[in-house]
Protein backbone atom coordinates (compact mmCIF):
# COMPACT_ATOMS: atom_id res chain seq x y z
CA UNK A 1 0.00 0.00 0.00
CA UNK A 2 3.04 2.43 0.68
CA UNK A 3 4.53 1.29 -2.42
CA UNK A 4 1.33 1.66 -3.98
CA UNK A 5 0.81 5.69 -2.82
CA UNK A 6 4.47 6.46 -2.93
CA UNK A 7 4.19 5.72 -7.07
CA UNK A 8 1.15 8.16 -7.08
CA UNK A 9 2.72 10.43 -5.42
CA UNK A 10 5.89 10.65 -7.91
CA UNK A 11 3.33 10.32 -10.45
CA UNK A 12 1.46 13.71 -9.28
CA UNK A 13 4.90 15.07 -8.70
CA UNK A 14 6.06 14.72 -11.83
CA UNK A 15 3.08 16.25 -14.38
CA UNK A 16 3.08 18.76 -12.01
CA UNK A 17 6.81 19.90 -12.64
CA UNK A 18 5.87 19.14 -16.43
CA UNK A 19 3.21 21.82 -16.03
CA UNK A 20 5.84 24.33 -15.27
CA UNK A 21 7.17 23.56 -18.50
CA UNK A 22 4.68 25.79 -20.00
CA UNK A 23 3.10 29.30 -19.32
CA UNK A 24 0.10 28.86 -17.56
CA UNK A 25 -3.36 30.78 -18.04
CA UNK A 26 -3.27 32.81 -15.02
CA UNK A 27 -3.85 35.94 -13.78
CA UNK A 28 -0.08 37.10 -13.54
CA UNK A 29 0.79 35.11 -16.73
CA UNK A 30 -2.36 35.28 -18.97
CA UNK A 31 -1.47 33.58 -22.10
CA UNK A 32 -2.83 35.12 -25.22
CA UNK A 33 -3.53 38.04 -23.50
CA UNK A 34 0.18 38.68 -23.21
CA UNK A 35 0.94 38.55 -27.17
CA UNK A 36 -1.38 40.99 -27.71
CA UNK A 37 0.00 43.38 -25.23
CA UNK A 38 3.15 42.80 -26.33
CA UNK A 39 2.22 43.77 -29.92
CA UNK A 40 0.13 47.05 -28.75
CA UNK A 41 3.56 47.74 -27.56
CA UNK A 42 5.11 47.46 -30.55
CA UNK A 43 1.86 49.84 -32.21
CA UNK A 44 2.60 52.00 -29.60
CA UNK A 45 6.33 52.79 -30.39
CA UNK A 46 5.42 53.03 -33.64
CA UNK A 47 3.21 55.89 -33.62
CA UNK A 48 5.69 57.76 -31.12
CA UNK A 49 8.50 56.84 -33.53
CA UNK A 50 6.06 58.21 -36.22
CA UNK A 51 7.11 55.33 -38.94
CA UNK A 52 5.34 55.97 -42.45
CA UNK A 53 2.92 53.36 -43.13
CA UNK A 54 5.45 50.99 -45.39
CA UNK A 55 8.05 51.00 -42.78
CA UNK A 56 5.43 50.16 -40.20
CA UNK A 57 4.46 47.41 -42.16
CA UNK A 58 8.06 45.79 -42.34
CA UNK A 59 8.15 46.47 -38.70
CA UNK A 60 5.56 44.24 -38.02
CA UNK A 61 5.68 41.23 -40.63
CA UNK A 62 9.20 40.82 -38.68
CA UNK A 63 8.33 40.73 -35.35
CA UNK A 64 5.12 38.80 -35.91
CA UNK A 65 7.13 36.21 -37.88
CA UNK A 66 10.27 35.60 -34.97
CA UNK A 67 7.18 35.10 -32.94
CA UNK A 68 5.15 32.99 -34.83
CA UNK A 69 8.31 31.11 -35.13
CA UNK A 70 9.21 30.59 -31.46
CA UNK A 71 5.23 29.86 -30.66
CA UNK A 72 4.85 26.27 -33.13
CA UNK A 73 7.97 25.31 -32.10
CA UNK A 74 7.71 21.31 -31.61
CA UNK A 75 3.85 21.99 -32.26
CA UNK A 76 2.73 19.75 -34.93
CA UNK A 77 -0.22 21.25 -36.14
CA UNK A 78 1.43 24.56 -37.79
CA UNK A 79 4.08 24.74 -40.72
CA UNK A 80 7.50 26.91 -40.67
CA UNK A 81 8.14 29.63 -43.01
CA UNK A 82 11.74 28.66 -42.89
CA UNK A 83 11.91 27.92 -47.32
CA UNK A 84 8.97 29.31 -47.93
CA UNK A 85 9.11 33.06 -47.13
CA UNK A 86 11.74 34.61 -49.89
CA UNK A 87 15.30 34.47 -48.52
CA UNK A 88 14.51 32.60 -45.16
CA UNK A 89 15.90 29.52 -45.76
CA UNK A 90 16.26 27.68 -42.13
CA UNK A 91 15.23 28.87 -38.32
CA UNK A 92 17.16 27.19 -35.57
CA UNK A 93 15.81 24.81 -33.72
CA UNK A 94 14.94 24.14 -30.06
CA UNK A 95 17.63 22.11 -28.17
CA UNK A 96 16.04 18.32 -28.08
CA UNK A 97 15.80 17.32 -24.33
CA UNK A 98 15.32 20.46 -22.77
CA UNK A 99 12.11 22.04 -21.63
CA UNK A 100 10.68 25.23 -23.11
CA UNK A 101 7.98 28.09 -22.54
CA UNK A 102 6.69 28.53 -26.10
CA UNK A 103 5.02 31.40 -25.12
CA UNK A 104 7.63 33.21 -23.14
CA UNK A 105 10.51 32.58 -26.15
CA UNK A 106 7.92 34.31 -28.66
CA UNK A 107 7.54 36.98 -27.07
CA UNK A 108 11.12 37.53 -26.22
CA UNK A 109 12.06 36.89 -29.89
CA UNK A 110 8.98 39.55 -30.78
CA UNK A 111 10.49 42.37 -28.54
CA UNK A 112 14.37 41.35 -29.29
CA UNK A 113 12.81 42.02 -33.04
CA UNK A 114 11.27 44.99 -32.24
CA UNK A 115 13.95 46.79 -30.21
CA UNK A 116 16.43 46.25 -33.04
CA UNK A 117 13.96 47.89 -35.71
CA UNK A 118 12.52 51.19 -33.85
CA UNK A 119 14.06 54.55 -32.68
CA UNK A 120 12.68 53.91 -29.03
CA UNK A 121 14.54 51.25 -28.08
CA UNK A 122 13.92 51.98 -24.27
CA UNK A 123 10.43 52.05 -24.04
CA UNK A 124 10.65 48.17 -25.65
CA UNK A 125 12.98 47.48 -23.32
CA UNK A 126 11.19 48.47 -19.90
CA UNK A 127 7.78 46.49 -21.64
CA UNK A 128 10.59 43.51 -21.91
CA UNK A 129 12.28 44.17 -18.74
CA UNK A 130 8.76 44.10 -16.69
CA UNK A 131 7.41 41.06 -18.85
CA UNK A 132 10.35 39.38 -17.78
CA UNK A 133 9.79 39.66 -14.64
CA UNK A 134 6.25 38.68 -14.64
CA UNK A 135 7.67 35.56 -16.63
CA UNK A 136 10.42 34.90 -14.24
CA UNK A 137 8.62 34.59 -10.88
CA UNK A 138 5.63 31.74 -12.45
CA UNK A 139 8.42 29.99 -13.99
CA UNK A 140 11.04 26.88 -13.29
CA UNK A 141 14.00 28.72 -13.60
CA UNK A 142 15.63 26.19 -16.04
CA UNK A 143 12.58 26.11 -18.65
CA UNK A 144 12.77 30.45 -17.90
CA UNK A 145 16.54 30.20 -19.20
CA UNK A 146 15.75 27.97 -21.35
CA UNK A 147 12.69 30.03 -23.66
CA UNK A 148 15.57 33.09 -23.41
CA UNK A 149 18.09 31.20 -24.93
CA UNK A 150 15.59 29.98 -27.90
CA UNK A 151 14.05 33.04 -28.29
CA UNK A 152 16.90 35.00 -28.53
CA UNK A 153 18.54 32.49 -31.42
CA UNK A 154 15.11 32.52 -33.28
CA UNK A 155 15.43 36.69 -33.13
CA UNK A 156 18.76 36.65 -34.36
CA UNK A 157 18.04 34.56 -37.29
CA UNK A 158 15.33 36.86 -38.04
CA UNK A 159 17.22 39.89 -37.74
CA UNK A 160 19.73 38.36 -40.24
CA UNK A 161 17.03 37.64 -42.92
CA UNK A 162 15.53 41.22 -42.49
CA UNK A 163 19.23 42.38 -42.72
CA UNK A 164 18.79 41.41 -46.43
CA UNK A 165 15.32 42.45 -47.92
CA UNK A 166 17.22 45.85 -49.47
CA UNK A 167 15.97 48.35 -46.39
CA UNK A 168 18.84 49.44 -45.58
CA UNK A 169 19.90 49.89 -49.87
CA UNK A 170 16.81 52.21 -50.24
CA UNK A 171 18.00 54.59 -47.41
CA UNK A 172 20.89 55.39 -49.44
CA UNK A 173 19.08 55.52 -53.50
CA UNK A 174 19.06 58.59 -54.81
CA UNK A 175 16.54 61.26 -53.53
CA UNK A 176 13.00 61.53 -55.65
CA UNK A 177 12.95 64.16 -58.44
CA UNK A 178 9.46 65.62 -58.18
CA UNK A 179 8.59 66.01 -62.02
CA UNK A 180 7.53 68.96 -63.60
CA UNK A 181 4.82 68.03 -65.78
CA UNK A 182 1.41 69.18 -65.03
CA UNK A 183 0.62 65.77 -64.39
CA UNK A 184 2.99 64.32 -61.92
CA UNK A 185 2.42 64.49 -58.38
CA UNK A 186 3.53 67.38 -56.32
CA UNK A 187 4.07 67.92 -52.03
CA UNK A 188 1.01 69.39 -50.89
CA UNK A 189 0.23 72.00 -47.94
CA UNK A 190 0.75 72.74 -45.42
CA UNK A 191 4.11 71.26 -44.63
CA UNK A 192 5.02 70.38 -48.37
CA UNK A 193 6.48 67.04 -46.91
CA UNK A 194 8.68 65.38 -49.86
CA UNK A 195 8.12 62.40 -51.52
CA UNK A 196 7.40 59.09 -48.65
CA UNK A 197 9.88 55.74 -49.85
CA UNK A 198 10.02 56.23 -53.33
CA UNK A 199 12.08 53.07 -53.67
CA UNK A 200 9.64 50.63 -51.22
CA UNK A 201 9.05 49.11 -54.85
CA UNK A 202 12.22 47.79 -55.04
CA UNK A 203 12.06 46.11 -51.47
CA UNK A 204 12.39 42.08 -51.10
CA UNK A 205 8.75 40.73 -50.78
CA UNK A 206 7.21 38.35 -48.44
CA UNK A 207 5.39 35.56 -50.54
CA UNK A 208 4.28 37.32 -53.82
CA UNK A 209 6.40 36.84 -56.49
CA UNK A 210 7.71 40.20 -57.19
CA UNK A 211 5.79 43.84 -56.28
CA UNK A 212 5.08 43.70 -59.97
CA UNK A 213 2.99 40.77 -59.98
CA UNK A 214 -0.43 42.52 -58.89
CA UNK A 215 0.18 45.59 -61.08
CA UNK A 216 -3.37 47.56 -61.45
CA UNK A 217 -4.85 48.55 -64.75
CA UNK A 218 -2.76 51.87 -66.05
CA UNK A 219 -4.01 55.11 -64.18
CA UNK A 220 -6.40 57.75 -66.38
CA UNK A 221 -4.26 59.95 -68.18
CA UNK A 222 -3.73 63.21 -66.74
CA UNK A 223 -6.00 66.29 -68.84
CA UNK A 224 -7.27 69.38 -67.98
CA UNK A 225 -9.43 69.25 -70.17
CA UNK A 226 -12.81 69.80 -68.82
CA UNK A 227 -14.56 66.93 -70.76
CA UNK A 228 -11.63 64.49 -70.13
CA UNK A 229 -12.32 61.87 -68.14
CA UNK A 230 -9.62 62.56 -65.41
CA UNK A 231 -11.42 66.05 -64.99
CA UNK A 232 -14.51 64.43 -64.21
CA UNK A 233 -12.81 61.93 -61.77
CA UNK A 234 -11.58 65.69 -60.31
CA UNK A 235 -14.87 67.32 -60.35
CA UNK A 236 -16.29 64.48 -58.63
CA UNK A 237 -13.62 64.33 -55.74
CA UNK A 238 -14.34 68.33 -55.47
CA UNK A 239 -18.28 67.94 -55.67
CA UNK A 240 -18.02 65.44 -53.10
CA UNK A 241 -15.96 67.13 -50.60
CA UNK A 242 -18.40 70.16 -50.76
CA UNK A 243 -21.67 68.02 -49.99
CA UNK A 244 -20.17 65.76 -47.06
CA UNK A 245 -22.96 64.69 -44.59
CA UNK A 246 -21.77 63.95 -40.89
CA UNK A 247 -21.72 59.77 -41.33
CA UNK A 248 -19.57 60.34 -44.56
CA UNK A 249 -17.23 62.43 -42.06
CA UNK A 250 -17.21 59.97 -39.82
CA UNK A 251 -16.21 57.47 -41.96
CA UNK A 252 -12.97 59.46 -43.39
CA UNK A 253 -11.45 60.72 -39.97
CA UNK A 254 -12.19 56.90 -38.17
CA UNK A 255 -10.06 55.09 -41.45
CA UNK A 256 -7.87 58.52 -41.36
CA UNK A 257 -4.75 56.54 -39.82
CA UNK A 258 -2.15 59.64 -40.83
CA UNK A 259 0.91 59.03 -38.88
CA UNK A 260 2.00 62.62 -38.99
CA UNK A 261 -0.92 65.08 -39.30
CA UNK A 262 0.75 68.77 -39.38
CA UNK A 263 -1.73 71.17 -37.73
CA UNK A 264 -1.24 75.28 -38.19
CA UNK A 265 -2.06 77.17 -35.99
CA UNK A 266 -1.79 80.95 -37.13
CA UNK A 267 2.05 81.30 -37.27
CA UNK A 268 2.80 77.60 -35.44
CA UNK A 269 2.80 74.06 -36.75
CA UNK A 270 2.48 70.93 -34.78
CA UNK A 271 2.02 67.44 -35.29
CA UNK A 272 -0.29 65.14 -34.34
CA UNK A 273 0.65 61.08 -34.20
CA UNK A 274 -1.71 58.37 -34.87
CA UNK A 275 -1.75 55.12 -35.94
CA UNK A 276 -0.83 53.87 -39.18
CA UNK A 277 -3.54 52.02 -41.87
CA UNK A 278 -1.31 48.99 -41.01
CA UNK A 279 -1.64 49.15 -37.30
CA UNK A 280 -5.27 49.58 -37.62
CA UNK A 281 -5.28 46.07 -38.97
CA UNK A 282 -3.08 44.94 -36.92
CA UNK A 283 -5.63 45.81 -33.75
CA UNK A 284 -8.47 44.26 -36.00
CA UNK A 285 -6.60 41.21 -36.00
CA UNK A 286 -6.57 41.15 -31.60
CA UNK A 287 -10.37 42.32 -31.75
CA UNK A 288 -11.04 38.75 -34.07
CA UNK A 289 -9.01 36.74 -32.04
CA UNK A 290 -10.25 38.13 -28.29
CA UNK A 291 -14.03 37.65 -30.14
CA UNK A 292 -13.29 33.73 -30.35
CA UNK A 293 -11.32 33.05 -28.11
CA UNK A 294 -7.82 32.34 -29.89
CA UNK A 295 -4.92 30.82 -28.07
CA UNK A 296 -1.64 32.08 -28.16
CA UNK A 297 -0.03 30.02 -30.65
CA UNK A 298 -3.61 30.85 -32.60
CA UNK A 299 -3.30 34.51 -32.12
CA UNK A 300 0.72 34.47 -33.06
CA UNK A 301 -0.70 32.59 -36.66
CA UNK A 302 -3.17 35.26 -37.73
CA UNK A 303 -0.85 37.67 -36.35
CA UNK A 304 2.05 36.74 -38.75
CA UNK A 305 -0.49 36.43 -41.51
CA UNK A 306 -1.93 39.29 -41.52
CA UNK A 307 1.26 41.41 -41.20
CA UNK A 308 2.94 39.42 -43.96
CA UNK A 309 -0.39 39.98 -46.10
CA UNK A 310 0.56 43.82 -45.19
CA UNK A 311 3.82 43.97 -46.21
CA UNK A 312 3.48 42.56 -49.60
CA UNK A 313 0.13 45.00 -50.10
CA UNK A 314 2.53 48.16 -49.51
CA UNK A 315 5.53 46.86 -51.44
CA UNK A 316 2.78 46.26 -54.19
CA UNK A 317 1.08 49.29 -53.97
CA UNK A 318 4.15 52.10 -53.75
CA UNK A 319 5.53 49.95 -57.20
CA UNK A 320 2.65 51.55 -58.85
CA UNK A 321 2.80 54.55 -56.94
CA UNK A 322 6.02 55.75 -58.19
CA UNK A 323 5.51 53.95 -61.58
CA UNK A 324 2.32 55.88 -62.41
CA UNK A 325 3.37 59.00 -59.84
CA UNK A 326 -0.55 60.60 -59.96
CA UNK A 327 -1.35 64.18 -59.02
CA UNK A 328 -3.39 64.17 -55.99
CA UNK A 329 -6.51 65.48 -56.06
CA UNK A 330 -5.47 68.44 -54.04
CA UNK A 331 -3.42 70.22 -55.95
CA UNK A 332 -5.49 69.30 -59.32
CA UNK A 333 -8.64 70.62 -57.95
CA UNK A 334 -7.02 73.85 -56.75
CA UNK A 335 -5.13 74.52 -59.94
CA UNK A 336 -8.13 73.55 -62.46
CA UNK A 337 -11.52 73.34 -60.47
CA UNK A 338 -11.23 75.82 -57.21
CA UNK A 339 -7.90 77.38 -55.45
CA UNK A 340 -9.92 77.64 -52.37
CA UNK A 341 -11.14 74.02 -52.11
CA UNK A 342 -9.33 71.86 -49.26
CA UNK A 343 -9.68 68.08 -48.64
CA UNK A 344 -11.23 67.07 -45.55
CA UNK A 345 -8.12 65.08 -44.35
CA UNK A 346 -4.92 66.44 -45.06
CA UNK A 347 -3.18 64.96 -48.05
CA UNK A 348 -0.72 62.04 -47.57
CA UNK A 349 3.02 63.09 -49.46
CA UNK A 350 3.20 60.42 -52.01
CA UNK A 351 1.07 59.88 -55.66
CA UNK A 352 -1.99 58.88 -55.56
CA UNK A 353 -2.75 55.86 -57.44
CA UNK A 354 -3.46 53.31 -55.84
CA UNK A 355 -5.19 54.28 -52.62
CA UNK A 356 -3.52 52.52 -49.91
CA UNK A 357 -5.86 51.91 -47.80
CA UNK A 358 -7.99 49.93 -50.53
CA UNK A 359 -4.90 47.85 -51.62
CA UNK A 360 -4.09 47.27 -47.79
CA UNK A 361 -7.97 46.82 -46.57
CA UNK A 362 -9.01 44.30 -49.08
CA UNK A 363 -5.88 41.88 -48.78
CA UNK A 364 -6.80 41.63 -45.13
CA UNK A 365 -10.33 41.53 -45.08
CA UNK A 366 -9.41 38.52 -47.44
CA UNK A 367 -7.05 37.22 -45.08
CA UNK A 368 -8.94 37.76 -42.10
CA UNK A 369 -12.15 36.26 -43.81
CA UNK A 370 -10.31 33.35 -44.66
CA UNK A 371 -9.30 32.89 -40.90
CA UNK A 372 -12.13 33.89 -38.97
CA UNK A 373 -14.77 33.20 -41.46
CA UNK A 374 -17.35 35.47 -42.97
CA UNK A 375 -20.20 38.03 -41.94
CA UNK A 376 -18.04 37.97 -38.81
CA UNK A 377 -19.56 40.58 -36.79
CA UNK A 378 -17.34 42.85 -34.34
CA UNK A 379 -16.97 46.47 -32.98
CA UNK A 380 -13.70 48.30 -33.85
CA UNK A 381 -12.56 50.45 -31.32
CA UNK A 382 -9.02 51.03 -32.57
CA UNK A 383 -9.36 55.16 -32.70
CA UNK A 384 -10.55 55.91 -29.52
CA UNK A 385 -7.73 56.45 -28.31
CA UNK A 386 -7.34 59.09 -30.68
CA UNK A 387 -10.89 60.19 -29.53
CA UNK A 388 -12.84 58.66 -32.32
CA UNK A 389 -15.86 56.25 -31.39
CA UNK A 390 -15.98 52.66 -32.17
CA UNK A 391 -17.29 51.61 -35.52
CA UNK A 392 -19.04 48.23 -36.16
CA UNK A 393 -19.20 45.93 -38.71
CA UNK A 394 -20.40 42.66 -40.19
CA UNK A 395 -17.99 41.51 -41.89
CA UNK A 396 -14.14 42.21 -42.48
CA UNK A 397 -15.01 42.82 -45.91
CA UNK A 398 -17.91 45.64 -44.91
CA UNK A 399 -14.81 47.49 -42.99
CA UNK A 400 -12.27 46.89 -46.26
CA UNK A 401 -15.19 48.78 -48.61
CA UNK A 402 -15.59 51.31 -46.02
CA UNK A 403 -11.80 51.89 -45.48
CA UNK A 404 -11.72 52.22 -49.41
CA UNK A 405 -14.45 54.71 -49.79
CA UNK A 406 -13.41 56.97 -46.95
CA UNK A 407 -10.40 58.07 -49.44
CA UNK A 408 -12.73 59.84 -51.55
CA UNK A 409 -14.99 61.28 -48.47
CA UNK A 410 -11.19 62.20 -47.25
CA UNK A 411 -10.65 64.16 -50.63
CA UNK A 412 -7.43 62.73 -51.05
CA UNK A 413 -8.01 60.06 -53.89
CA UNK A 414 -10.20 59.43 -57.19
CA UNK A 415 -12.87 57.17 -57.68
CA UNK A 416 -9.58 54.75 -60.18
CA UNK A 417 -7.59 54.48 -56.95
CA UNK A 418 -9.70 53.06 -54.89
CA UNK A 419 -11.44 50.23 -57.25
CA UNK A 420 -8.36 49.42 -58.91
CA UNK A 421 -6.51 49.74 -55.58
CA UNK A 422 -9.46 47.47 -54.15
CA UNK A 423 -9.17 44.97 -57.06
CA UNK A 424 -5.51 44.75 -56.35
CA UNK A 425 -5.72 44.15 -52.83
CA UNK A 426 -8.40 41.21 -53.15
CA UNK A 427 -5.85 39.40 -56.03
CA UNK A 428 -3.09 39.94 -53.17
CA UNK A 429 -5.10 38.17 -50.54
CA UNK A 430 -6.18 35.62 -52.48
CA UNK A 431 -2.57 34.50 -53.61
CA UNK A 432 -1.56 34.75 -49.73
CA UNK A 433 -4.47 32.70 -48.56
CA UNK A 434 -3.21 30.03 -50.93
CA UNK A 435 0.68 30.19 -50.46
CA UNK A 436 0.99 31.00 -46.63
CA UNK A 437 -0.44 27.35 -45.88
CA UNK A 438 0.69 27.67 -41.80
CA UNK A 439 -1.77 24.76 -40.95
CA UNK A 440 -0.96 21.45 -41.59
Amino acid sequence: MKRACLFLFCIITFFNARALDYVSDTAAVPGAATLHRTMKKVTDVIVHDIYSPPVASRIYAYVSIAGYEAAISGNNQYRSFAGRLHGLSSLPKPTAGLAYSNELAAVHAMLLVAKALVISEQQVQDFHNALLQTYSSNMRKDVYEHALTYGRQVADAVLAWAAKDNYKETRSYAKYAVMEDDGSWKPTPPAYIKAIEPHWGKMRTFLVDSAQQFKPLPALPFSADSTSAFYKEARAVYTAGVQLDEEQKAIASFWDCNPFKMNVNGHVMYATKKISPGGHWINITAVACNKVGYSFVQSAEAYACVAITLADAFISCWDEKYRSRVIRPETYINQYIDEAWMPLLQTPPFPEYTSGHSVVSAACAVVLTNMFGDNFAYTDSTETEFDLAPRSFTSFKQAAKEAAISRFYGGIHYMPAINNGYDEGEKIGHFIIAAIRTGK
